[in-house]
């Protein structure tokens, strides 16, 4: 069985993020969405509310074969303990795979895990933290979160 994790703080969660989703459980049998915890970053939005958005969302697309945890350790110990084969990456342009690419590698080192890259496509502008700047001042963000997403951020 074929089983990606895909990590990140998905704070919030975006359509790009929902994205890399769609297009992973395609490739793969099972993918876990893993909603870490980053030590230096403090969370803005609570992330047991965002994981349950998150799984309406899933439930939405109907994308069963998508699961959600939350984790506050290494990605690849998370991985690895969810029997995880692969790693998933969203990547939006080249500056998105110079930093991902050097992450990948020790992960790989430390994991065994190799890591898959989905590109972000039409949503490669897209970021949680452009959708913040906009929402910290009053613009129309509908078009970048799901719905269930921008009715937990407003």
């Amino acid at each position: 069985m074929k089983i990606g994790f895909y990590a990140g703080s998905f704070d919030p969660f975006t359509n790009g993020h929902l994205h890399v989703i769609q297009k992973s459980a395609q490739l793969f049998d099972k993918i876990i969405v893993g909603i870490g915890v980053h030590p230096n970053k403090t969370r803005r939005f609570d992330k047991e509310s965002m994981q349950k958005a998150i799984e309406h969302i899933l439930i939405r697309e109907n994308l069963d074969n998508v699961t959600v945890i939350s984790y506050d350790n290494l990605s690849v110990d998370t991985a690895l303990q969810f029997n995880a084969t692969f790693l998933v990456r969203g990547i939006r342009n080249g500056i998105d795979y110079d930093y991902e690419e050097n992450i990948a590698s020790i992960n790989e080192e430390i994991s065994g895990l190799d890591t898959v890259y989905i590109r972000a496509g039409k949503l490669g502008t897209l970021s949680s933290s452009m959708v913040m700047e906009l929402l910290r001042n009053d613009k129309d963000v509908s078009k970048y979160l799901p719905q269930e997403i921008l009715a937990l951020v407003k």
